[in-house]
């Protein structure tokens, strides 16, 4: 709306999909009013439901007046709201503020890699990520992990310890730790003597031999599979009373 005279009364203007303060001129007719509230509220004048809050107990309708209503006969006051509502089925409203199906552009990669204004290209200048020339790979890195996993949970040869989850529990003594190419994977393994026979080997990956223990007493696993603690051998008559 158009700023038209000194005597213009500010309204609030709320939709479903917009609310912003306009300007009226209370020389305007309710046809003229709606005429401007489409473009502000993409709602077809033909289809505007219009009500003005004056107060939270009352509401005015404005739909049921003749069109050549002038707005100074509804001795409206600054700053009320002004609602238009739509009257149209909801499968025939545009939603303006529901951006799902709005095409997205995206650049095409290999320019935006030939950029020089973009944070990658800003990266390759600092030689930051990968393409600092010393750091690790993505290998190394995992490597790193593994390592830094077994410091953190304190695995050194000769501790007692359980295999988790609960649910397994399995308790024994580290024997291993280190490379085991024979396995899938990178990284460290950590052998385990267990307490009863419930492994898989005696000590060995695929004929390599790591450690020693009796057949199907031996195991490998991954540091997040451990524990290690005070885990003496399970006593099964400990309970028992003689």
């Amino acid at each position: 709306m158009q700023l038209s005279s000194a005597a213009d009364i500010p309204l609030l203007v709320v939709s479903d999909n917009s609310r912003s303060e306009r300007r009226i001129s209370p020389s305007w007719t309710l046809q003229q009013l709606r005429a401007r509230l489409e473009p502000i509220t993409g709602i077809p004048a033909s289809c505007q439901r219009l009500s003005v809050k004056l107060s939270p107990e009352h509401t005015h309708h404005l739909h049921d007046l003749a069109d050549d209503v002038q707005l100074a006969s509804l001795n409206l006051h600054s700053h009320v709201e002004l609602h238009v509502g739509d009257s149209r089925p909801p499968g025939l409203r545009e939603n303006y503020t529901d951006v799902s199906a709005v095409k997205k552009y995206e650049m095409p990669k290999d320019e935006y890699e030939a950029r020089s204004d973009t944070v990658l290209a800003w990266k390759k200048t600092q030689k930051l990520g990968r393409f600092d020339p010393d750091a690790p790979t993505i290998e190394q890195q995992k490597i790193q992990t593994i390592q830094r996993e077994i410091e953190e949970r304190g695995i050194t040869v000769g501790a007692r310890c359980r295999l988790t989850p609960d649910s397994d529990a399995r308790r024994g003594k580290v024997e291993y730790i280190g490379d085991v190419p024979e396995l899938p994977g990178l990284g460290f393994w950590v052998g385990v003597v267990l307490d009863e026979p419930t492994g898989k080997n005696d000590g060995a990956a695929n004929g390599v031999r790591y450690f020693e223990c009796k057949p199907n007493f031996g195991v490998f696993v991954r540091p997040e599979r451990l524990e290690v603690g005070n885990f003496p051998p399970v006593d099964d008559f400990e309970d028992e009373e003689f």
